[in-house]
């Protein structure tokens, strides 16, 4: 083979073994470049999510709170039937006191 032959066989062996070392020495920077791009255009709809469902949860503990002081008043009150009848005892005898009061004035 002449020398010019060779030479140019052997260039564009060595460019594509330079082309290949630069690709595989770039590609790493290519995909976090990529990456960062993505986390770029996603984050800003991943913070309101994240702000969004705080604001539920907080809603959410509140209407928890709520309800639990519900069903605790209204057992409570379920408890409280043993009072309520001992008062009514009471506003019975009181009446019937007050009865013989006025017919002993008479």
């Amino acid at each position: 083979m002449e020398e010019p032959e060779m030479q140019l066989k052997v260039k564009k062996v060595t460019d594509k073994f330079t082309e290949s070392m630069y690709v595989l020495a770039n590609e790493p920077s290519i995909a976090l470049y990529r990456l960062q791009e993505h986390v770029r255009r996603s984050l800003p709809e991943l913070a309101q999510h994240k702000a969004d469902m705080q604001s539920w949860e907080e809603q959410s503990q509140g209407a928890i709170y709520t309800v639990e002081y519900a069903c605790s008043a209204i057992k409570n009150m379920k408890d409280s039937g043993v009072y309520f009848k001992s008062i009514e005892g009471f506003l019975r005898h009181a009446t019937a006191i007050k009865d013989r009061l006025n017919m002993a004035r008479r």
